[in-house]
């Protein structure tokens, strides 16, 4: 069952660069699927699923329905795999959905380029 952990964020926590921690929701303390608003440009959709980590961008009507989307699969493969998703289905989930690595999520060069 997914649990709503957006609550434990503060309201300073949920502020990240230009987007909004809308809501965070997490699968047996395993999956992530967050959802992140924006004025100034796409919606992001937050995954995490073992060594799968990668955001979605979607428009914003259609940012909340994708992101029920993913954990559908997200749900149906924890069944299957547990801890860590398959190969397969890394695959599949980054194809079907557009999942990207931007190099923020590991490394925020903001401090070496303040311009």
């Amino acid at each position: 069952m997914w649990e709503d952990k957006t609550d434990y964020f503060t309201e300073k926590e949920r502020h990240y660069k230009d987007t909004y921690l809308e809501i965070s929701e997490v699968l047996d303390n395993t999956i992530e699927a967050s959802l992140f608003s924006s004025e100034t440009g796409d919606y992001e959709i937050y995954v995490c699923y073992g060594k799968m980590v990668g955001i979605v961008y979607a428009n914003a009507d259609e940012a909340e329905s994708l992101r029920q989307q993913m954990k559908k699969d997200l749900e149906e493969e924890y069944k299957k795999s547990k801890e860590e998703p398959s190969g397969d289905f890394i695959n599949y989930f980054g194809n079907k959905y557009r999942l990207d690595l931007p190099t923020d999520l590991f490394f925020d060069m903001g401090d070496f380029f303040p311009f």
